[in-house]
C-alpha cells in the first residue's frame, strides 16, 4: 500500500493540472495544403480550425473542419473491375467490368491536444485527436447502388499531427503541420500550412 501511495498523488497531481479556468475562443486560422492516402490519389486539402486556449500548462484543445475529395486510385478501381468482372455470367469469357472513376468526398471534424514545446515566437507542438468523418462517394457506374450506399458513411477516425506556428506579429502567426489520419478504409498523411488570427486576452504557453 505505501508505494502505491506516491503514484496516485503523482496521478492526481498531473489531473489537477487540467482545468476549464484556461479556455477561452483564442483564435481562428485556415490552411490547405497535399493529402496522400492508401487508396486515393494525392489530392489537396483544406481545414479551417479554431483555438480554444488551454486546459492544462502548455496542453491546448483545437478544433478543426477539414475537407478532401479525391478520387480512388487506379489500381482500386482496376481491383473491383476485376472482382465484378468474376462474378458476370458470360459463356464467351469475353466480358469485362469497365468503370470509369469513384470520386469521395470526405468532411472531418477534429477534436485535438496540442502539447506547445516552446515560448516565444516559434512554437513546435504535436498532438492527438479523435475524429468524425462524413463521406460521400460519387460516379456514374455505382450512382444508386449498394456499393454507393456502402462508401457514404460516417466514422471515426484517430490523428496524430506535429507542427510549428511562428507568430509574425502579436495577432498573426504562420502555421506549418505533418497530419496522419487512420480511419475505416482510409489511412492518410497530409502536409498542409497555412495563417492563424490570434485574439487579444489569450494566454500564452
Amino acid at each position: 500500500m505505501a508505494l502505491g501511495v506516491p503514484r496516485v498523488g503523482h496521478a492526481q497531481g498531473f489531473l489537477d493540472e487540467f482545468s476549464s479556468e484556461g479556455l477561452r475562443f483564442s483564435g481562428i486560422g485556415a490552411d490547405v495544403g497535399g493529402a496522400w492516402s492508401d487508396r486515393l490519389e494525392a489530392a489537396v486539402s483544406g481545414s479551417v480550425r479554431a483555438d480554444f486556449g488551454f486546459v492544462a500548462p502548455r496542453i491546448r484543445p483545437l478544433l478543426t473542419i477539414s475537407m478532401l475529395r479525391s478520387r480512388y486510385a487506379e489500381d482500386e478501381i482496376a481491383l473491383l473491375e476485376q472482382r465484378l468482372t468474376d462474378v458476370v455470367v458470360d459463356p464467351t469469357g469475353q466480358a469485362r467490368v469497365v468503370i470509369d472513376s469513384i470520386t469521395l468526398t470526405n468532411v472531418t471534424l477534429d477534436l485535438d491536444l496540442q502539447y506547445m514545446f516552446g515560448t516565444g515566437r516559434v512554437l513546435p507542438y504535436a498532438g492527438l485527436g479523435l475524429g468524425i468523418h462524413l463521406r460521400n462517394a460519387a460516379g456514374d457506374a455505382i450512382q444508386g447502388t449498394i456499393v454507393e450506399d456502402a462508401l457514404q458513411a460516417i466514422v471515426a477516425a484517430i490523428n496524430a499531427s506535429v507542427g510549428v506556428e511562428v507568430a509574425v506579429s502579436p495577432r498573426v502567426r504562420l502555421t506549418g503541420e505533418m497530419r496522419g489520419v487512420a480511419a475505416s478504409g482510409l489511412m492518410a498523411l497530409m502536409a498542409r500550412v497555412g495563417v492563424m488570427l490570434r485574439f487579444p486576452g489569450r494566454s500564452e504557453p
